[in-house]
Order: structure tokens, then sequence, then C-alpha cells
């Protein structure tokens, strides 16, 4: 793979996107800009590479390496990439090995914005960005957050470890289709918390993992991605704006506005049933006579059936989740089926969490039902796996709904 690296003040950050890259096992080839050795020079790339830096056009010319690079490269991630870079590409510019590079690939390309606020919001910027993913390259969307100097705003670059399981993802077959481009999606993720004091909560042992997942394969495949994050302790997927909840209702206010527009809906979270009547503003103390406190509980709102009766747009599909062990009244596949039917969702993910599984892990396993009557398993494997068959279901179903 080759990582591009251009002169922004984040390019310190690309050092530790490297470090993964080659630690998990890929070969990667750095390519700097001159100006990005002004902020981090080659003898680091080499290090952290384990190869000669490639900087220019002119060293070992008999070996073609403003074509060749580009050539061989299997991935070609920019990261950061500056305003002046996605001009560049944008326009068919060639001016040094990076460009030409970018020329020369025809494998994925990935490009990982970084600048101020009014740079990524100027409509030059917008235009290169915007022509750029038509031409099927990813253009991963700036986290929000501080940026150089004093200065706070969208523009600031995405996590490394994010950066880097997105980009593992596309290596792995995600996100080389474009099927969700010009569409917004929106994923819900994590558990949510209903307290009963200051200090206690009800809540369950949903990580977030399958919906970062679910994120950043949608991100990876051009959508415009919103996650709803439910006490999540994970860093924000790479492209994705979050929103951060706690508990029910403030899932089922984010979900409701976030919906309105969106052309897809995957709830991934794992709300809670119920919520007590009250919550003590004091902390509950235990009785001296050693008895326990009696808490009511009321049923919180049915998110996924809400969403799934008032659609923000006509075709618009909604997903949802079901974490099963099956009982005395059916079996794991049964309870999703009636669950699907009470629900008026388009399609159900169904995992068999018996022992605790799923929970927490990398790895997930399910079957995705249908509302009319298909079905689909899912053999047990990575998340990210998962998600990218989630989204080839729905994308099917948004083929022919209107953008």
């Amino acid at each position: 793979m080759v990582l591009g690296v251009t002169g922004g003040i984040a390019a310190y950050k690309a050092a530790e996107l490297l470090r993964r890259f080659t630690e998990s096992g890929h070969d990667v080839q750095v390519v700097p800009t001159a100006a990005a050795l002004e902020f981090v020079g080659a003898p680091t790339w080499s290090a952290l590479s384990g190869k000669p830096v490639a900087t220019e056009v002119w060293e070992s010319v008999h070996e073609v390496p403003h074509v060749r690079i580009g050539q061989g490269a299997d991935l070609v991630v920019v990261a950061p990439a500056t305003a002046d870079l996605l001009a560049k590409a944008a326009h068919g510019l060639a001016d040094d090995l990076l460009t030409n590079t970018l020329l020369t690939a025809r494998c994925p390309v990935v490009f990982v914005p970084a600048m101020h606020t009014e740079m990524w919001e100027h409509q030059a910027t917008r235009a290169n960005v915007a022509t750029l993913r038509e031409r099927g390259a990813v253009v991963v969307e700036p986290a929000e957050g501080r940026l150089t100097g004093k200065d706070t705003g969208k523009g600031r670059f995405p996590d490394p470890v994010e950066i880097f399981e997105l980009c593992r993802g596309i290596l792995a077959g995600g996100g080389t289709t474009h099927d969700l481009a010009g569409r917004h999606v929106v994923v819900s993720a994590g558990g949510t918390r209903e307290y009963l004091d200051p200090v206690r909560f009800l809540g369950n042992r949903s990580s977030g993992l399958q919906g970062y997942a679910l994120a950043r394969a949608a991100a990876a495949r051009g959508a415009r991605v919103t996650v709803i994050a439910a006490n999540v302790a994970l860093a924000d997927p790479a492209g994705a704006r979050v929103v951060r909840v706690e508990t029910t209702r403030e899932l089922r206010e984010a979900v409701l506005a976030a919906a309105a527009d969106a052309d897809a809906v995957v709830m991934a979270a794992a709300p809670a049933d119920f919520r007590p009547t009250a919550v003590s503003e004091a902390k509950i103390k235990k009785a001296a006579d050693g008895s326990a406190p009696s808490i009511e509980l009321v049923q919180n709102p049915d998110i996924l059936a809400e969403i799934s009766q008032r659609r923000g747009r006509t075709g618009s599909v909604v997903v949802g989740f079901a974490a099963e062990t099956g009982d005395a009244t059916g079996s794991v596949l049964e309870l999703g089926r009636a669950k699907l039917a009470r629900k008026g969702c388009d399609l159900l993910v169904v995992n068999d969490v018996s022992g605790g599984a799923v929970f927490g892990s990398p790895d997930n396993e399910a079957v995705i039902l249908a509302a009319d009557g298909g079905q689909v398993a899912v053999p047990a494997g990575s998340k990210a796996a998962l998600a990218e068959v989630i989204w080839d279901q729905v994308a099917v179903r948004l083929a022919d709904a209107p953008r």
C-alpha cells in the first residue's frame, strides 16, 4: 500500500497510522510531499516503514517511480490530505511524486482531509471533494474538535485507529462499491443507561462495536453517516458525525431528529426496555435491617417500532437488531421473526446471545430476516464483515428509492 503524507500539522498523527499498517503486516511505501517533510522528516517515515522514503520523481529514474508506485498499489491512503492536495487530485495535476502516483493508481484511494474549518467549508474545497467522490475515491469526513492554535471546529484529523479500521475494511473488500453515495444513513450504537440515583443505573453489555463497524462500512461506501452513540467508550468512527446520548429517551429524540432526512436507519444500539418511575436525588443507602429497596419500573418508548411507522423519506429502509436467547415460547429465529412483524421494520439482524456471546467481542454471527420472508445467514466472522452484508441488503432495497 501507499501512504501519501501532505504538509499539514496532522502529519505527525500519520506516523501512528503507518505504525498500525506495518505492525499488521502491510508493505507500506511512504510518499511524503516536500511540505510534509517540514513537519516530519524522512528518517521517521523510513524507520517506521522499514524502507527508503520516496520523495522525488527524479530519484531512481530507471525504476520509473512516478508510474511504478501507483501501478503496484492495492490501496493508496493520503493522510492528512490538505486542501491543496485535494485540489490537485481533483484537477489531475501531477507536479510531484504523490500526485503522479494518484494518477497512475487503479486501486481504491482514500483521502483523509485535515485543515481549518473555513478551508474545509470553502466552495472550492467542497467542489473538489464532490469531484473525487464522483470518481470513486473515499474522502473521509473530518472530525470536529481542537485544531491548531485556539481554533475548534470541523477539520480535525480523525483518530488514526479509526482510519486504520476503515482502510482495513476496504482492503478486505468493503468500500469497493459506492452504492451508498449520496445517501444519509443513521446508525445507533451502544447501550442506554437508566439512572436509579446519581451513582447507579440500569444498563446492558452492548459495547457499540457493531454499530461503529456499520458506520465505518457505510462511510467507505460513500454515505453521509450520523452515529447516535449511547455510552460508547470508543474513538469516533472515521467519516461519521457522532451524537452522544445516555438514556433511552435521549436516544429516541436523537434518532428521530437524525432520521428525518435519512435514507436508512440501523438500530444497532441496545436501548433499556424499562426505566425507574423515579430517580433518587441522593445515593440510595443500604438499610440497617438488610432489606432491599423496592424499585418501580415503567416501560421505555419502542424506538424501532416508532421509526418504522414514521419514515422520514419515501423508500427509506429501517433495520433492527434482536439479541435473543430462545425460551419456552420459541427458538431464537422464531422469536426474531415475531419481533420483525411486531416492529414493522424492513430487516432484522438476529443474534443468538446465549451465554453472553457477541457483547464486547470483535466477532459476530447472525441471521438477517427480511419483512418479505427472505433470510440471510451470516457465518461467524468479524463485525466488519457482518456490517458489509447488512449494507448489501440495505443497498438492494434503496436501489430504486429517490435520493
